[in-house]
This record gives C-alpha cells, sequence and structure tokens, in this order.
C-alpha cells in the first residue's frame, strides 16, 4: 500500500493529485486514482485507487497536520487491518455526553471529528483545542474523535455523541 500526505486538494501546490490524475491507462483495467471532497471536517480532500500492473492500493490524504490523522484513523487504519486479515479493523466507539461550556457548533451537511478526551468512569467526552485541521497541540491532548453528524449544525453540552476511541 503507498499512502500520501499533502498535494490532494486544488491549490497551485497541489501537485500530488496532478501528478496522479493521469495514473492508470487502457492496458491496466481498474487501476488509477480518484480524488473526491468528502463531505467531513477535517479532510474534505481524498483520493483512493490502485496503480501499477499489481493494482498496489493507493490512499492520498490532505496535507494539514490533523486533517491527514483523522483521514489515517478513519480510512487508512483500516484498510491495513482488513489487509493484514484482522476482524476488528476500526477504532472502538462508544457513546458519551458531551461536557463543554457552550454548544458545539459544525457546519451544515459535513460529518466533524473533533479531538476530545474521554474519560470512561463518568461517560463524557470533552472537546480539546479549536476545530482547525493546523492545531496538533490539541491532537496531542486527544484520546478521542467526537463525532457530529452531517445533520447537526450544533451539539448543546450533555447531548449523548458518538465517539471513537484513540486510546
Amino acid at each position: 500500500m503507498i499512502v500520501t500526505t499533502g498535494g490532494v486538494s486544488v491549490g497551485a501546490y497541489d501537485v500530488v493529485k496532478e501528478a496522479l490524475s493521469s495514473v492508470g491507462d487502457e492496458d491496466e483495467p481498474g487501476s488509477g486514482i480518484d480524488f473526491r471532497k468528502l463531505a467531513m471536517q477535517p479532510g474534505k480532500p481524498q483520493g483512493f485507487g490502485s496503480i501499477g500492473p499489481e493494482h498496489t492500493p493507493l490512499l492520498a490524504l490532505p496535507g494539514n497536520p490533523v486533517s491527514s490523522y483523522v483521514s489515517f484513523e478513519l480510512f487508512v487504519r483500516p484498510a491495513i487491518r482488513a489487509l493484514m486479515g484482522l476482524k476488528d479493523v476500526h477504532r472502538p466507539k462508544t457513546r458519551a455526553a458531551l461536557s463543554a461550556d457552550k454548544p458545539l457548533s459544525s457546519p451544515a451537511g459535513k460529518r466533524q471529528f473533533l479531538r476530545g478526551t474521554y474519560d470512561e468512569e463518568s461517560g463524557t467526552v470533552t472537546p480539546v483545542g479549536g476545530a482547525g485541521s493546523h492545531l496538533i497541540a490539541a491532537l496531542a491532548r486527544a484520546n478521542a474523535l467526537i463525532t457530529v453528524p452531517e445533520d447537526a449544525t450544533e451539539v448543546e453540552p450533555a447531548t449523548e455523541v458518538d465517539v471513537v476511541l484513540l486510546g
């Protein structure tokens, strides 16, 4: 498997997308890379497919550190574990009460993954850091990802939310 990070959006420096967009031809049926904008935050730009005569899997992740990490956890880690023949390919999930001083806001139409600290004893999860995909200090303190669904633009404190456990 080949995993790349960065260069998959539409900016002047997004050369990975440009270079891989032409991969695949008539002699290699089923090969090629597809680039998509997923309805998620962080991690909207993604690429996936296979290259070469052996159809080597390729996953192209966004370049912002948190976007890349979240994408790795959601897509790459499960793919690697599946290729290893493991049964449990995804991180464990649970539900927890949101412990926050104010409501969380989330963009409409996007599934948001916020860094958080999960406390098993109290059954709560607390957001850490902001929503920016460049804020990596909060990621170092997080042991969970708080999932805000696409149809929610605000989540009130004490609301039960889905939580992906990282630790």
